[in-house]
């Protein structure tokens, strides 16, 4: 009762703030939907529909290619192309893939809420877009992408609970992949719109109090998009592609709330704890290679 109490407040404080700033939560959910129109719905719709795709027509079978890497990060064999998927697709369309993964019977829940760990990565269009617009070099965005890859394959190879599996050619698929990503995409732009309301409200009344660097990183931690446009806003480089590694490989709140909606009945605990892993890992990867590309920057 105490806990429906707290929530209830919290949203009672909330209807408040969106009746006297009306202004700002009608911007806040203008800019959000604009967001969604222009970039989310055109770079990721594609990615959910082809993940509907894959799942009925390539999980189930290994390649010689992709297997190592499979047993590298210990997924069942035959679920290698969720990989591939969760290193191009961009959030959340890797996680959404598992989770459909699941409920069409071709991998075991324990399996997929492992895979959720390290299989939903930040996509190279958006890493290309945001990393082309603030390093000069072309290949930055390329050695931050390779980065992004491997920590996500080294927080697969520390995650326990390996499976020895087989993917398992299941009868059960969904044979309505439109459909699928229709869902999807209404869900991701639901939380893209609400957070952008609470970025505008944040930053009218309190992010602006305390310094640019610690205002970009919580900005990014809640919203993805937000936290990384803004980063081009300040000078230091090493700051600059670190906190780029951080902040794309940890995907931010609101695409974890994105994975949960998408993801079904599965338990997205494996989902965060790798998130996190991979994001230390991201940085402490990046500040050695600062440490070559900026010396004393």
């Amino acid at each position: 009762m105490r806990k429906k109490y707290v929530l209830g407040g919290f949203a009672v404080m909330a209807m408040l703030v969106l009746i006297f700033d009306t202004q700002t939560a009608l911007k806040g959910a203008q800019d959000g939907i604009s967001l969604c129109i222009q970039t989310v719905i055109p770079s990721l719709f594609p990615f959910f529909f082809i993940s509907g795709i894959v799942n009925q027509s390539l999980l189930g079978y290994s390649g010689r290619v992709l297997r190592p890497l499979g047993r590298l990060c210990g997924i069942p064999a035959g679920a290698e192309p969720l990989l591939l998927l969760g290193m191009t697709g961009g959030y959340p369309v890797g996680a959404q893939a598992v989770g459909a993964a699941y409920e069409n019977g071709y991998i075991h829940k324990s399996d997929a809420q492992r895979m959720l760990g390290f299989c939903s990565n930040a996509g190279p269009a958006f890493i290309f877009g945001i990393a082309g617009s603030i390093f000069e070099n072309r290949w930055i965005p390329w050695l931050l992408w390779a980065v992004l890859i491997l920590s996500s394959l080294i927080v697969g190879m520390l995650l326990p609970g390996k499976s020895r599996a087989t993917c398992q050619i299941s009868e059960k698929k969904n044979l309505r992949p439109l459909e699928q990503a229709m869902r999807a995409m209404a869900t991701v732009c639901g939380w893209v719109i609400l957070f952008r309301v609470w970025i505008l409200f944040l930053n009218r009344w309190i992010l602006w109090i305390i310094p640019k660097e610690y205002a970009i990183l919580f900005s990014g931690v809640l919203e993805l998009t937000n936290g990384c446009v803004e980063i081009h806003s300040v000078a230091d480089p090493t700051f600059q592609f670190t906190a780029l590694a951080g902040l794309l490989s940890f995907g931010g709140l609101c695409v974890g709330l994105q994975t949960v909606s998408v993801t079904g009945k599965l338990n997205c605990k494996t989902y965060f704890v790798g998130k996190l892993l991979q994001a230390l890992i991201s940085i402490i990867l990046s500040l050695i290679i600062c440490t070559i590309l900026f010396p004393g920057e």
